[in-house]
């Protein structure tokens, strides 16, 4: 699909198997091979009791023991799925250096030495910690009888000191509240639980509950964050959890629900095996298919074994063909190499590896379906699909021709309830319209992409808090609407009255694009950019003004900071008077399919009628060849779609 020249790999891979994975060639031995490649590497740089890994690099916020932590903790969850996948064996002596190093870290906690580890406090003070005694509690209960079981009891006891920290102190209000869950879980299993662990564990699942939003996805939080921490954190924690503990009632209620999560999140990877460059931690990397392997393992999936196969197997070879390994083996601060503006203040050298959720699929023996079945294709390798998903606000959209997955953003915000509206903390990973596996979005120090601005006394708004309107699809085609108001970075940071609504209604590669700006002040000016994208390249960004915009061609706007995907990008621009109420439409393409044509001659007519509430929006448009009229109804606070 896209044209790109496969580096190679720091450490070696067995020979492709396209016999039994026509579309990757990997196998279940090319994951051994990474975890132990990607560990080997990471290793180098512990410390000499092997409690501490200081990866090279800049430190996080959290500090360089923390991060040194973090390099024992995510690790030892690569190492603790290959060695439980194999039952026990260990060919590496994986599990006698973790055992050493927890025994050094635990000696003296919070001492400032070699080899001890941070204690564990609140999210606030030195929060760092809890999240990486999660990763530590899991690795110990995959590998109990291998690991603690051989312990000395003073070990064990001293570890069980330094877990229960993160039962006595304040998670982060998310998806944090999982990691006493987890570490309470571990000391159950081993015969030391009591009224704490209960406890911990009981509001975590209380918390839960309340995250649940319907169609298999959980808000991150209080508030409207829908991103990849649904599959690698709020359904892989209780998921496994009652996996391991072989608790049925509790595998089936958190299963059903992973099992619908991956309905919808099985079209979200493109056909060249990327995940969506969507949301933050995006470093995690292949750890995006977490979700799928667990899926696969528990049993808990609509996916067939060969599809889910496909899937993790993608995903990981996306990432390892395109540098995510550096030539020392450590992966990198970034996307595909390094990109520091995929990361955020709590990522350091150590924080990618939790992309060792993803060897999860490692707990499937060799016999199992997921390894013992042929590849099949991909969800958006079958037909061009249109997906609505209600409770996050999403609209997922898929084309065969290319591979490319594009999802539409009218309900994932990242704001938190209590928390005000600032242009300050505008996130560009939730803000924008679209996002998709071939393009990221521009760097906040660039013009926006897929994004309506209003220009007031020449200051552009930016998209903040974003409250759904609705979602809905039919044969081929869906649709998503949302509404928000501007936020200023200069100057008042609202306007009174001035509020934006925006509906996306997709069919194919084609984005129908509908704005009504309502009280816009006089002289204000509206701005509607698309896709970045490399100009030349394999990837096209299209643009195309219907109603209302000054002119139908785009101009082309420059980002010189580029994206994850490409060192400088650019992107199209329709510009249009804003005074008052006005409706503004246009028609948007992400492509990369070298056949397809330019858009002017896809719709036919636009008929738009102002109302006292609102208005309609009628396009009759020749999106697949089959003639069509798409009816946009907007009324006060509500929008109705129907397309035949």
């Amino acid at each position: 699909m896209t044209n790109f020249r496969s580096r190679p790999l720091p450490f070696g891979l067995p020979p492709e198997d396209r016999a039994s994975s026509p579309y990757t060639g990997y196998t279940r031995a090319h994951w051994e091979a990474a975890a132990d490649g990607l560990l080997h590497a990471a290793w180098r740089w512990a410390t000499p009791g092997g409690a501490l890994l200081d990866l090279p690099g800049p430190p996080s916020r959290s500090g360089v023991r923390s991060d040194g932590l973090e390099g024992y903790a995510r690790t030892f969850l690569a190492a603790a799925f290959r060695v439980a996948g194999d039952r026990g064996k260990d060919p590496h002596e994986w599990l006698d250096r973790y055992a050493r190093g927890l025994a050094a870290g635990t000696r003296t906690p919070g001492r400032e030495d070699a080899e001890s580890w941070p204690v564990v406090l609140d999210h606030h003070v030195q929060g760092q910690p809890m999240v990486e005694s999660a990763s530590v509690a899991l690795g110990l209960r995959l590998t109990r009888p291998w690991l603690w079981d051989r312990l000395e009891p003073g070990v064990q006891d001293r570890a069980e000191q330094w877990l229960r920290g993160a039962l006595r102190h304040l998670p982060a209000g998310n998806n944090w509240y999982l990691f006493p869950y987890t570490v309470a879980g571990f000391l159950e299993s081993v015969g030391r639980g009591d009224a704490e662990t209960a406890r911990a564990r009981e509001r975590a699942l209380e918390l839960l509950e309340g995250w649940y939003r319907g169609d298999g996805w959980y808000a991150d939080g209080d508030g409207r964050a829908f991103d990849h921490y649904n599959g690698w954190a709020l359904h892989l924690y209780p998921v496994l959890d009652a996996h391991l503990a072989g608790d049925g009632e509790e595998s089936a209620r958190h299963g059903a629900r992973l099992r619908e999560h991956l309905e919808s999140f099985s079209l979200m990877f493109g056909g060249d095996g990327a995940p969506l460059h969507f949301g933050r931690s995006l470093t995690y990397r292949f750890a995006a298919g977490a979700a799928v392997g667990l899926g696969a393992v528990t049993g808990h999936t609509p996916l067939a074994p060969g599809v889910s196969r496909r899937l993790v197997n993608g995903s990981l070879r996306y990432f390892l063909e395109r540098g995510a390994a550096a030539e020392d083996g450590l992966l990198s601060l970034g996307w595909h190499g390094p990109h520091p503006a995929t990361l955020q203040s709590y990522s350091g050298p150590a924080s990618p590896y939790w992309a060792s959720k993803a060897f999860v699929a490692l707990l499937a023996p060799a016999g199992h379906p997921l390894w013992a079945s042929v590849e099949e294709a991909a969800p958006s390798e079958g037909p061009d699909r249109v997906l609505s998903v209600r409770a996050p606000g999403f609209l997922v959209q898929a084309t065969r021709a290319d591979g490319v997955v594009r999802l539409h953003n009218h309900g994932s915000d990242h704001v938190r309830p209590d928390e005000g509206e600032s242009a300050a903390g505008t996130d560009p990973h939730y803000a924008r319209l679209a996002y998709s596996t071939v393009t990221g979005p521009t760097s906040a120090a660039n013009p926006a992409d897929n994004h309506l601005s209003v220009t007031v006394a020449g200051v552009r708004s930016t998209r903040r808090r974003i409250r759904p309107l609705g979602a809905g699809h039919g044969e081929g085609w869906g649709w998503a609407g949302s509404w928000h108001v501007p936020v200023f970075p200069a100057g008042p940071s609202t306007v009174p009255g001035l509020r934006v609504e925006s509906v996306t209604v997709a069919r194919g590669r084609h984005e129908l694009r509908v704005h009504r700006v309502l009280g816009a002040p006089e002289g204000a000016r509206a701005e509607l950019t698309g896709w970045a994208a490399e100009p030349g390249g394999p990837v096209r960004s299209q643009l195309y003004g219907l109603h209302g915009w000054a002119a139908a061609e785009p101009e082309d706007v420059r980002a010189p900071q580029g994206t994850a995907f490409t060192r400088w990008a650019v992107l199209p621009r329709l510009a249009a008077d804003a005074s008052g109420t006005v409706v503004l439409v246009a028609l948007a393409s992400l492509t990369a399919d070298p056949g397809a044509g330019p858009l002017e001659p896809v719709v036919e007519a636009v008929d738009v009628r102002p109302g006292p509430d609102g208005g309609t929006v009628e396009v009759r448009a020749d999106w697949a060849e089959d003639g069509t009229r798409t009816r946009i109804v907007l009324g006060r606070g509500s929008v109705a779609v129907d397309h035949a």
